[in-house]
C-alpha cells in the first residue's frame, strides 16, 4: 500500500516520515511548557461532561487532556487519517487507563458519527485538512448538536476568509482567544 504525503502525491515514504517528525515534537516533554494543551483546551470552549471530537488527532497531543478535561461523564473521537496517528493515540490511551476517548481512523469528512451527538469539535495546528475544509465543515455541522461549538486554531491565512468559509458551512462567529477561533451550529 502507497501512502499520500501531504501534498497529495504517492510517496511510500514521506507521510511516515512527516508523521514521525509531527510526533517528535508533540510528544517532547518541553512542548506542554510553551504550548499548553489544557490552556488551549480551555481556550476553545472544553468543559466536563461534553461529547468531543478532536479532527486530526496527530499523535494525540490534545487527546489525553481532552478527556481529562471532559472527564468521566465526557467523552472524545479522535480521528485521523493516519494508520500510525491512531496506532499512538492507541499506545497512550492504554498506558493512561483511559476509558473516554475512542480513536477513529478516517477522512475527517466521513467520520461515520451519528448525527447531532456532538458537543464541541475542534481542529488545532493542521496545516493540511484532508478531504478539504468544506467537506469536513460540512461533516462537523452534521455531527454536532444544534448551538454545538466548532474550535479552529487559525494556523495560516487570513482570518477573515477562515471566518467567511465557516460561517458558509452553517456555522456563526461567536469569539477569538488569540488563535482560537469559535462558531456556533446554526439552530
Amino acid at each position: 500500500m502507497t501512502n499520500k504525503n501531504f501534498a497529495g502525491r504517492s510517496d511510500p515514504h514521506m507521510s511516515n516520515f512527516a508523521f514521525r517528525i509531527i510526533s517528535l515534537m508533540h510528544d517532547n516533554p518541553l512542548l506542554p511548557i510553551f504550548r499548553n494543551p489544557y490552556k488551549l483546551l480551555r481556550a476553545a470552549g472544553l468543559k466536563q461532561g461534553q461529547k468531543v471530537l478532536e479532527v486530526g488527532c496527530g499523535p494525540g497531543f490534545f487527546t489525553i487532556p481532552a478527556a481529562r478535561i471532559v472527564g468521566e461523564e465526557g467523552f472524545v473521537y479522535a480521528v485521523d487519517v493516519h494508520p500510525l496517528a491512531i496506532a499512538r493515540v492507541k499506545e497512550k490511551i492504554e498506558k493512561e487507563g483511559i476509558k473516554n476517548i475512542k480513536s477513529i481512523l478516517a477522512n475527517a469528512s466521513d467520520t461515520g458519527l451519528p448525527d447531532r451527538s456532538i458537543d464541541l469539535a475542534f481542529l488545532f495546528g493542521l496545516q493540511y485538512i484532508a478531504g478539504g475544509l468544506g467537506n469536513v465543515i460540512a461533516e462537523i455541522q452534521r455531527t454536532l448538536k444544534d448551538g454545538g461549538v466548532l474550535s479552529f486554531e487559525k494556523t495560516r491565512g487570513s482570518a477573515k476568509k477562515l471566518i467567511a468559509e465557516v460561517e458558509r458551512g452553517g456555522f456563526i462567529y461567536s469569539w477569538r482567544h488569540a488563535r482560537i477561533f469559535l462558531f456556533t451550529k446554526v439552530k
